[in-house]
Order: C-alpha cells, then structure tokens, then sequence
C-alpha cells in the first residue's frame, strides 16, 4: 500500500522531471548540513533570490537591486491577502526602483524572474519546517522560484478513508493561520491524496479548488482518472506552463471584498489558442477571423475574456493593440465592463466605456495604439446622412471581442426597410415605426419611402476593415448562422456541459413544468416572430413591438389577471417548499415589465410581509430598465443605476433576506448569483435566450445539488429545438433533466432503506420520535456494513430530495424521508 510518504517521493520525481532541482527541507534548515535560511521564520531563501535579481538585472546598480529585494521582504501589509496581491503585482510587473545615474535620478523596474525561462531557478523543496508565532508546521512540498515560495502542495494518505483531499484543504486553511508569512508569496495552492488532485488560490473556498485535467490542452485526463496528481503536476507545475499561467491567468477583485481569482484548465488553454490563432489572423495576409471559444453558461466565460485581453495586449507580435469589446445590451456592457474594471492588476489599463455613436467614434478613431474599448454593437449605426460607416483605424492589431457570438445584429444581410413618412401633425408623427417587406413585394404607395439597410457586422467592418474578430459564446452557435462563421470562422476551444458538471464547475439543472397546475394549454403559447424574439426590454414600449398582433395577443392571455393570480399562488408555496429542502435564492421571468408589476402586486397580496418601499429592506425586488416617463404602473420600481447595483450586490449575498426578483430580461445573461437556485418563467424564450437564461440556475454553491427550471409558458419544445441545436454543435451532456428523473432516484433509495429495514416495524414514524429514531438506528448497526450502507442511501435519497421536492409523490414520501435522515444524523 502507498504511504504519504510515498506519494511525496512519487511527486518529487515527477518535478526533477519537469527540471526542478529536489531538495530535503532538513538540509537547508538553519541547522542543517546545507543551510540556506538563518531562522526558521523565513520563508524566502534570499540568497537564491539575491541571486537571480543580479543574474536578471545586470544593468541596475547592486543598491537599487538590494532596494527591490527589500521591498519583497516587506511588502508593508499585515493583512495577508493585501500582502500576496501587493508580492503578485511585484513578481509579474517587476520592482519600482529609483537609482541616480549620470546626475540623473532614474526609475525603473526590478525583474524577480525572467518569464523567458532562461535564468531562472527552480526548486522544489520537501519537510520546510516553517516556525509561527506559536506553531511550527511543514508542509509536504514547497515549489520555489528563484527563491520564492509560489506554490505548496499538500498530500494526504491514499490509502487511509479518514484522510482524504479535503483533510488537505483544512490544513491549508489552518496553515493560513499558524504559518501565515509563506502565504503572502504564494500564487497556486494545490490538495491531492494521490487519486484525486485540485488547486486553488488563496482565497478560494472548497468549492472552487478545480483539477486540472490535461496536460496537452487537448487529451482530458491523459493518465487516467485515478492519476490526477501527476496529469496536473505536468500540466502546470511544468516550468513554462507555470510561468505563462502567473502572468496572465491569476487576477484580484476588490468589489467591497477582495477576492484572488485563479483560471482553469479550460480557460488557460482556450486563450492560448485564442492568442495564435489571432496572431495568424490579424497578419497582413490573414482572414481575420481569431474564432469562436464556446464555454458552457457558469463556466467563467468573463474571466476567460480578461484574461485573453490581458494576454493578447502583451503580445509582442500585435504591437500594442486597442481591444474593443462588445455586448448587444447595455446591461451586458455595463456588467462585462465591471469585470474587466475589477481587473486592472492583470490588464494594466484601465478599460474605457463608449456612452454614445460619437464618443465611440472619437475613441477609435483618435487613438493610435494600445486601451479597451467598451461598446453595444448598436453605436455602429449609421447618421441620418450617411450610407456606409466611416473607417474610424485601418490599423491590423486591433482585436475585436464579442461576447456572444449568434445575435441577429451579427448579420451581413441588407434587408430592403420600409418606412412610413409621418404625418405633418406632431402627435401622429410619434408613432412613426419601421418594418421590413421582402425585397420581392412591391414598394407602398407615396406615403412610405424605402431604404437597404445592413447588419451591424457589415457597420463593424466598415469601421475597423483590417481589425480581428474573435468570439466567446456560452451557447453553441446555431449550425445554420452562416455569419456568425463569416466574421469570427470556426470553433478554437469547447467547453460543454458535460465537461463543466464533471469538474464541478456548474450544476445540473431540472425542469419542471407547473402548466397543468395552471390548466394552460401548450398550444395556446403561439408561434413567436423571430424579431419580437430579439428585441430586447429597452425597446419594448417601441411602437413596432407594441403593435405584434401575435406577441400582443399571448400578453393578453398570460398577463390575464385570474392567470397571474393563480401563477403568484402557486409560485409562493413552490418557492417556500423548495426552500424548506435546500436554502436559495429564485428569479422569475416575465413577458413584459407591466406583466413584471402585476406578478410582484399578486405575491405581496398573498405574503405583504414580503414587500418594502426601500431598495435596501424588503424580500421581492423587480429589476427591469425604464425612465421617469413611464406610466404610474411602473414607477414605483424603476431605480437607478446606483441603486441596481446595491439591489445586485443583494441579491448575490446569499445572508441578505432579498429572495426573490422579477425580471423581463435584465440578469439573464452574464449574470452570476451562485445561491440562485430556482428560475420560474413566464415568458416564451427559445434558442441561446432560453439556453442563456437556464444556466442562472447552474452556479456551484455550498451543497447546491442542482438548479431548478420551473415552466409556467409551456417552453418544453423549445428547450427540446434548443437542446437539439445543442446536441447538433457537438455539445456533450443534457442542458437540462426532467425533474421527475430525480423522483425516480429517490423512490430508488426508500426501496433499498426499506429493505434494510425489512423485519423491523417502524411504521409509527410520524408520531414515534427519538425514541423509534435511536431504535432504527440500532437495528442499521447490526446489519453487515449496515452504517456506510445507511449513510451512503439516505445521503442519495436526501440530494434527489432536493431536487424533486415539489413534485406531488415526493411530498407524499416527504415525512419518510425526514426520519430516515435523522436516523443517518444518530449513526454518523
């Protein structure tokens, strides 16, 4: 059998591999045969340090260089994670240093290492007995770069049950405590017991330690599954995938909390290939076309996009290139640009917001290299007088990044417009409204006149006609959108379904549908125009949406008041029932902001505690776009952008008592809220909208087992085209499961608790307390392995619990359920 000790010693090799030096932590012990550290408080070897700034910085003066090893010695912060963001922006930007030469005083920066991998020392180092303020502790293997401490590894027996991956991580934790000055230098934490190995940062809880599952970039667990730590210790720890990966994958957010953030193997290895293929493209002689990344919803597509602009701007081969992102709503611009604001650290650049047509205009054209460009495709319109858009930069290194790649607004397509000429009266002249007639008809009469008018992409490329598309998407794009392809080309990277739930990376996500709760008829859910599908809730009193003869006529139906009575009714007890088995958070989704209001009037009606006139207080909140000019209707929840932001941070803060929002399509994308765990919809969605706005469900929180759609439209047929569409592109995995799959699994594990308990008459549960309780629990104990066999069904039982408790046959088991829960409690 292998011994801890074994594994340390298996790990070891594999670094010497790698290029690594190995060395017994008693040997450069103060007392030890080859020291290197004068007391065993210190954590850096600053010798080899000393060493490597010399070897990197030759042209600095030796005063300057002792000046930045000093800094690193004192990074002058007694709070820990401050200290590792100040020692982070030290070790990838260099040391600021001031030195006097020629009668000049002179700044300049300190190399700590030499990101060429040509001089730099590596050292992986076991038994680093580390001396605390009242404990010391070693931890099993320490990784130092040029003399600096940048990831511990922490192993646990393989052989031993009690020990497993998370005793590992509970060490960490209590190392962060006792041994707290290692962890100002550390970038990557890393827990394995020998099968299973995951990494994290210092700030990650358990749920965000991920393995890293390839070595290559293509083959997923290439040694096998059982062999994680040595997949991940090649795949990462290797010399110049290490370097790469702590200059441009790890990020702070300092939004009220500071938090350090560290990527994936799915995001590393997207943005790699995103980089060569965007070299390649954005060569005099390239296409042009960087590619589409697909990671699945929930996956950290917005970290993955920081972290490729942070990547492709230090790209010497693109010569300080402007990056111009762009959203197709303003909620996604505003949300995307927080992300990269929060990233300054890693970018470097402070990312800048086009606020309307002209500003955009003047921030490209104007600007003859390098910033971030934050934009909705709609500033590419054309002025009244114009019949194609200006050429804002012929320059070839500017990188355009669209975030979501499948929206119409995508399109190269001229469609002939026809517009009605207002009548001479004011009033008339308001509802002025565009629709678009098939170039085949007839032009109308006098009263109208007729214009082509292409896609935003054709705009796009008119502008900036030598610049690189590259695209991240959370859905796969549909096989018959011929320009998505034409602009951005082909899949680079895919990060499906399958593959995020298996890293635990997303949830699962169940469906349930309520109709028949409802008694509405999936057919009365009518054929939807493909263009009221895309418009989007700012253009929703726009006369041309109004006017819908198809879109009108099913709000009539839906936002009928006996209809929305009934749907707040059953919505509130499935919301209560639901919380009752797992704690969360729960979205609804309306057809229109005024459906929104009527929703949140028919709840407060039924549970008024639930209401509070100030943003701050209160358990339901509406969260929807408007201005003063709304009507009195919706007034009263139309907020500011300020105020949108604390109701945000709300309702992410899984301590604070806003429960519940309403939406029509605000937080549907680009939205991260970990404790949502239910989304109702009302309002008919289909193709990456629907997929899109599942996935807010699908966030790993604590012990969330899963997300739960629950349909009151009838959208079940659009979800099967969605996930037809899904499955089409070569998605692995189900976007959703029936919740009556997890009622299966449940009924599945009563059957195998009742054949444990079969001879013994526990039939008086409900009224026989602990008594029957502790009596049940004894008879489990004497049974062969009867403990694990009980606590390993009743756990099964307890999460497909969860999922499915609002189905009529699990309510009917639910008491059943408790007790053999609290029977589990007594035996553990």
């Amino acid at each position: 059998m292998m011994t801890e000790d074994q594994l340390e010693q298996e790990t070891l090799v594999w670094l010497a591999e790698l290029g690594y030096k190995v060395v017994n932590g008693l040997d450069i012990a103060p007392d030890g045969s080859n020291p290197e550290r004068s007391h065993f408080q210190q954590v850096v070897l600053i010798e080899r340090l000393r060493q490597a700034i010399a070897k990197l910085n030759p042209n600095i003066p030796a005063t300057a260089r002792e000046q930045a090893l000093n800094q690193v010695l004192n990074l002058d912060t007694p709070i820990q994670l401050v200290a590792n963001r100040r020692f982070h922006g030290l070790l990838v930007n260099g040391v600021p240093v001031e030195y006097q030469k020629d009668g000049e005083t002179r700044g300049d920066y300190v190399r700590l290492v030499d990101f060429e991998n040509k001089h730099n020392d590596w050292l992986a180092v076991n038994q680093f007995s580390i001396k605390g303020a009242k404990h010391t502790r070693r931890p099993d293997i320490i990784l130092f770069v040029n003399g600096l401490p940048l990831v511990v590894i922490e192993l646990k027996n393989p052989t031993d049950e009690k020990a497993d991956i998370w005793k590992a991580y509970d060490q960490l934790q209590t190392y962060k405590e006792q041994i707290s000055d290692l962890f100002q230098y550390n970038e990557i934490l890393v827990i394995s017991d020998g099968t299973e190995a995951k990494m994290g940062s210092l700030s990650s809880n358990g749920e965000r330690f991920m393995a890293w599952r390839t070595i290559n970039g293509k083959d997923l667990d290439p040694l096998g599954q059982f062999n994680e730590l040595e997949t991940l210790t090649r795949g990462i720890l290797a010399p110049e995938m290490l370097l790469d990966y702590l200059r441009f994958f790890i990020l702070y957010e300092d939004d009220s909390q500071l938090i350090k953030k560290i990527a994936g193997y799915h995001q590393f290895h997207a943005v790699r290939s995103a980089i060569v293929q965007v070299v390649q493209a954005s060569r005099p002689e390239g296409n042009q076309k960087g590619g589409v990344v697909w990671h699945t919803q929930g996956s950290g597509k917005s970290i993955t996009m920081t972290c490729f602009a942070a990547r492709v701007m230090r790209e010497s081969a693109m010569e300080n290139p402007t990056i111009v992102v762009i959203t197709d709503r303003n909620d996604l611009d505003g949300q995307l640009f927080g992300v990269f604001s929060l990233a300054q650290d890693l970018l470097r650049e402070q990312p800048v917001q086009a606020n309307t047509r002209q500003d955009l205009r003047d921030k490209l054209s104007l600007r003859p290299a390098g910033g971030i460009v934050f934009a909705t495709i709609q500033k590419f319109t054309l002025a009244d007088d114009e019949n194609k858009f200006p050429i804002l930069s012929d320059r070839h290194n500017i990188v355009v990044i669209a975030d979501e790649a499948h929206r119409t607004q995508y399109g190269f397509n001229a469609k002939l417009k026809v517009r009605h000429n207002p009548p001479s009266n004011s009033l008339s002249a308001a509802n002025d409204q565009d629709y678009v007639r098939p170039v085949a008809q007839p032009l109308m009469a006098a009263d109208t006149h007729s214009f082509y008018q292409v896609g935003y992409a054709q705009h796009l490329r008119d502008a900036l006609p030598n610049a690189t598309f590259v695209a991240f998407t959370g859905t796969p794009v549909s096989s018959e959108d011929r320009d998505t392809r034409a602009v951005f080309g082909d899949y680079i990277h895919v990060y499906d379904m399958q593959q995020a739930k298996e890293d635990g990376a997303t949830v699962a996500i169940y469906y349930e549908s309520r109709l028949a709760k409802l008694g509405l008829k999936e057919n009365e859910l009518q054929h939807i125009d493909e263009d009221v599908d895309e418009l989007a809730e700012d253009e929703e009193e726009n006369e041309q949406f109004r006017l819908k003869s198809r879109w009108a006529a099913l709000e009539g139906i839906v936002g009928a008041e006996p209809r929305i009575a009934q749907v707040a009714a059953d919505l509130v007890t499935h919301f209560e029932e639901r919380n009752q088995a797992q704690k969360g958070k729960a979205m609804i989704v309306a057809m229109s902001r005024e459906i929104c209001v009527h929703i949140y009037d028919a709840i407060i009606k039924l549970r008024p505690d639930w209401h509070n006139d100030d943003p701050e207080q209160g358990a339901i909140k509406i969260v929807m776009t408007g201005s003063a000019s709304d009507k009195a209707l919706l007034r009263p929840h139309i907020y500011s952008h300020y105020v949108k932001k604390r109701l945000e941070k709300r309702f992410k803060d899984p301590q604070d008592p806003l429960q519940i929002v309403i939406v029509r399509d605000m937080w549907l994308t680009g939205f991260d809220a970990p404790c949502v765990h239910t989304l109702y919809v009302d309002k008919p969605m289909k193709g990456h909208n629907l997929m899109q706005a599942i996935a807010r469900v699908n966030r790993v929180f604590k012990d969330k087992q899963g997300g739960l759609v629950v349909d009151y439209i009838g959208i079940a047929n659009e979800l099967k085209a969605a996930i037809k569409e899904y499955t089409n592109s070569k998605g692995r995995g189900r976007p959703t499961v029936d919740a009556s799959e997890a009622y299966a699994v449940l009924a599945e594990k009563l059957d195998v608790l009742h054949g444990m308990v079969h001879g013994f008459d526990y039939s008086g549960f409900l009224t026989g307390g602990h008594k029957l309780l502790a009596q049940t629990a004894n008879f489990v104990l004497g049974l062969k392995d009867g403990k694990k066999r009980f606590a390993d069904t009743t756990l099964a039982m307890s999460k497909a619990f969860t999922l499915c408790c609002t189905l009529d046959e699990a309510k009917a088991v639910r008491e059943e359920v408790a007790f053999f829960s609290g029977g589990k409690s007594i035996t553990d």
